[in-house]
């Protein structure tokens, strides 16, 4: 029985998880291939190049990042609840950490994550406006203990008892 070929979205799904697994190295037709247990065809079949499929495994990140955005606009709850939830959106992407260190190295890379970073800004700027704050400072302080517990490898429950921590701050000075 012949193996069922693999989908863009599957070598895009390898990729993401290779790139957090071992970096911006994995992301080649060959080590993908070995890891999918498939030949390097399947991969060009697929995507016309190794920057081609770079470049949409970063459209196709920023777009779930989005799409989780919106989502979480949609929901309803307290001011805490909708900041609790901002902060596990951002917790449990599991590529932040591995997108941003490639983006110190490329630029491409980098400009993705800003667009993405814009987002999420406006996002928290929005979940702070709620509530009455609306010092910038609040949404770039809290933002970068998002990221900076990502990249501290904090198990993601200690990491969003911190920033709850950070919300409760806030909140109480409002």
């Amino acid at each position: 029985m012949a193996k069922a070929p693999l989908s863009p979205a599957a070598w895009i799904d390898a990729g993401l998880d290779q790139l957090t697994a071992l970096g911006p190295s994995a992301l080649r037709a060959e080590p993908l291939a070995r890891h999918l247990k498939t030949s390097k065809g399947s991969f060009y079949w697929h995507f016309k190049d190794v920057p081609a499929f770079q470049a949409e495994l970063l459209a196709q990140w920023k777009a779930g990042v989005l799409d989780q955005l919106e989502t979480d606009a949609r929901q309803d709850g307290s001011s805490t609840d909708k900041m609790i939830r901002f902060g596990q959106s951002v917790q449990s992407d599991a590529a932040g950490p591995a997108l941003r260190a490639w983006a110190q190295s490329d630029a491409k890379v980098s400009a993705v994550l800003a667009e993405v970073d814009e987002a999420r800004m406006a996002r928290l700027l929005a979940l702070l406006s709620e509530i009455g704050i609306t010092n910038d400072d609040f949404a770039k302080a809290a933002y970068g203990s998002l990221v900076g517990l990502q990249q501290m490898h904090m198990d993601d429950g200690d990491a969003l008892v911190a920033y709850a921590t950070l919300v409760d701050l806030v909140l109480a000075l409002k």
